[in-house]
């Protein structure tokens, strides 16, 4: 596995080891030792998720204010724009956003940790978007900063407004925003 520090130094882009010949592929989507070698870190992964979106669609800017959740996420059809955003009032990089395309073909993963809202918009026809997390989803703790913040600046590859959400839509601004210390 070859891990890839972003210009926010705590979020990785992992690219496994594909084996691959005229039959298809194999790779390990996930292995606690390799991943401990590449990046130094060592989750504990409680939860995995599964969701599918058509072409359009924006899931985010979401966080848990409690209970944060550490993500690994991936994509297994399809295409998506991946987004984490720094909410650590405390961090250098508060405020600031790194993106990544994430596809079934590329077979990139994101190692996005607690402290960050995190989203994606969907790019292909639609994208099936797998993710662990470190902690249980909270309903009652989960936050939404708007996808278009212009403090933040995020350049989303979309020509309007996405599909959203009615949680999305009423995304905050992050200075109205409950974040992290």
């Amino acid at each position: 596995m070859k891990a890839t520090r972003l210009a926010i130094p705590d979020i990785f882009v992992l690219e496994p080891k594909v084996f691959g010949d005229d039959r298809g592929f194999f790779l390990e989507s996930y292995n606690r030792r390799v991943f401990h070698e590449a990046t130094g870190l060592d989750p504990v992964f409680i939860q995995d998720n599964h969701s599918k979106s058509a072409q359009g669609v924006l899931r985010g800017l979401h966080y848990q204010i409690k209970q944060p959740q550490g993500k690994l996420v991936r994509v297994t059809a399809g295409e998506v724009f991946d987004v984490a955003v720094d909410i650590r009032k405390s961090s250098p990089t508060f405020g600031q956003w790194v993106g990544e395309i994430l596809s079934a073909e590329n077979k990139r993963q994101m190692w996005i940790p607690a402290g960050f809202a995190h989203g994606f918009l969907v790019l292909s026809a639609h994208a099936e978007f797998l993710y662990k997390t470190t902690d249980y989803y909270a309903p009652e703790h989960e936050r939404c900063i708007a996808w278009n913040e212009p403090a933040i600046g995020i350049r989303w590859p979309i020509d309007g407004t996405p599909v959203l959400s009615a949680k999305d839509q009423r995304g905050a601004l992050l200075r109205e925003a409950e974040v992290f210390p």
